[in-house]
């Protein structure tokens, strides 16, 4: 078998690595999850055969491609042996095309027993969204006010058996307009969702699934939207702990990082929550007096949240009130919660 389709995919890379041999530029922006990245042409040889096939001839870019590719065949497959020590190997392009056959080709001839993907990473990108429009979970939505600990309680349950996906940590940032600081740099919308799709196809369908309450949107990248509406229709578990507690827990997130990220995050909700409040919270942050820069934040986040809370269109909306903060305790009552 020389091909196989993207719901094969997992099922074949039990036993074999996966090569992207797309530009750095088609790979930086997005792609298949734990895919290498090979690229037969680099960005600009691969603007240079683009521009010789539109504006001369397929015939003069194969000859340009040719001249590309020719010196850097050994170098390919000397990588290729260090990546695979099994020689089983599977290969995409854009979409199948030249770029995936001639990789083949040549690991073929040197001795790896390849297959390449159906339609190259376009169709694999079909399949991504078809799976989110026609895939259902049986999702329960893990809500709090900012500085609930939700996050580390997710991880908790997870612990304790339960299925969770962690958006946040997909999408490198943790939500609120201090969601970047101590983060990586986030990936593409489009990378978040290949990512997701990685995660979620790990999960048993018939087990319930805990998510935590998000936005649409994470930072700069957007949840997709069908499995946003799964989410905005199943039941929620709204945690009530103490302002005090989360103002604690705040100060213990935060005071780790710089506290220049911090002022440059109340900069960004100046307009939001009033000049004096800003001003207020960055006289605080000089002043190493964290908590009560927390407290401002939250009294922001809090009626944000509040509202949202009060207009959710979750058909279950059940409220826990919070006094043990212990996360391994907590954790126990949520997973035993009647919802």
């Amino acid at each position: 078998m020389d091909k196989i389709q993207p719901n094969a995919l997992e099922k074949h890379l039990e036993d074999r690595i996966l090569i992207d041999v797309r530009a750095p530029a088609e790979y930086a922006h997005a792609h298949i999850p734990n895919a290498l990245s090979l690229p037969l042409f680099n960005d600009a040889e691969r603007a240079k055969v683009g521009t010789a096939y539109k504006q001369i001839s397929p015939e003069n870019a194969l000859i340009k491609g040719l001249e590309i590719v020719g010196p850097k065949m050994s170098g390919f497959v000397k990588k290729v042996i260090k990546w695979s020590p099994n020689r089983k190997i599977v290969v995409h392009c854009w979409r199948g095309g030249k770029r995936s056959g001639s990789m083949s080709w040549l690991l073929r001839f040197a001795g790896f027993d390849v297959v390449t993907l159906e339609g190259g990473y376009k169709n694999y990108r079909n399949h991504v969204l078809q799976y989110f429009d026609n895939q259902r979970f049986n999702i329960i939505i893990l809500g709090g006010k900012t500085g609930s600990g939700k996050t580390q309680i997710l991880h908790e349950l997870e612990k304790q058996g339960e299925q969770i996906i962690d958006l946040e940590a997909l999408a490198n940032h943790k939500g609120s307009a201090f969601g970047w600081i101590g983060e990586k740099a986030q990936p593409s919308t489009e990378q978040f969702e290949n990512d997701l799709h990685a995660a979620l196809q790990k999960l048993d369908t018939d087990r319930r699934v805990w998510v935590e309450n998000e936005s649409h949107s994470i930072g700069s990248v957007f949840i997709p939207q069908a499995f946003w509406a799964q989410m905005k229709a199943a039941p929620l578990l709204h945690l009530e702990v103490p302002f005090d507690k989360r103002v604690q827990h705040l100060v213990t997130v935060y005071t780790t990082t710089s506290p220049e990220d911090l002022t440059l995050s109340f900069e960004k909700i100046r307009k939001r929550i009033g000049h004096e409040a800003t001003q207020n919270a960055i006289d605080a942050i000089d002043n190493q007096d964290f908590a009560t820069a927390a407290a401002i934040g939250l009294t922001y986040y809090d009626k944000t949240y509040t509202y949202n809370l009060d207009t959710n269109i979750t058909p279950s909306k059940n409220i826990m009130e919070v006094t043990d903060v212990d996360i391994s305790k907590l954790a126990q009552k949520v997973k035993a919660f009647d919802i």
